[in-house]
């Protein structure tokens, strides 16, 4: 399966529309995914986009996971599940980012789509730049993690 990667910057136009970068239409397409779940991150500021099959498996983790009868559960999904918008990529493969979601990332125009092999990201591009792990971090952490 193809997954998605690397990073592309891409501008929002003046109604919040930006096009969904061609490599990652193409995978999408592959996946069959008939529509993109679109999710504030809980830890960084980006917004991460599921292809439908990826999330509804994330979520049905989530839902083992938890006690329906518990009622701090209960809220953790409610909550969780209503941060959510399910999209739709219109005919020329754009997505509508909201103003909302645009400043949930201090962005404007300028975005970065960030792969992220079974799903993808998008940032603003100078916070991303300031988020990134230094090349020397980095290289300790991914062999510290390949070791376990």
């Amino acid at each position: 399966m193809n997954t998605f990667i690397g990073q592309i910057e891409c501008r929002v136009d003046d109604k919040g529309r930006v096009f969904v970068p061609a490599p990652y239409r193409k995978i999408l397409s592959e996946m069959g995914s008939q529509h993109l779940i679109m999710r504030r991150d809980t830890d960084n500021e980006c917004i991460i986009f599921y292809p439908d099959s990826i999330w509804n498996k994330k979520v049905e983790s989530l839902r083992e996971s938890l006690d329906e009868w518990n009622p701090e559960d209960q809220m953790l999904l409610m909550q969780f599940m209503s941060d959510a918008e399910m999209m739709d990529a219109d005919s020329q493969g754009r997505i509508l980012l909201s103003k909302r979601n645009l400043q949930s990332i201090q962005a404007e125009q300028n975005i970065i789509f960030v792969g992220m092999l079974d799903r993808f990201a998008i940032w603003n591009p100078e916070v991303f730049a300031e988020k990134k792990i230094t090349p020397t971090d980095l290289s300790a952490r991914i062999r510290q993690r390949m070791k376990q």
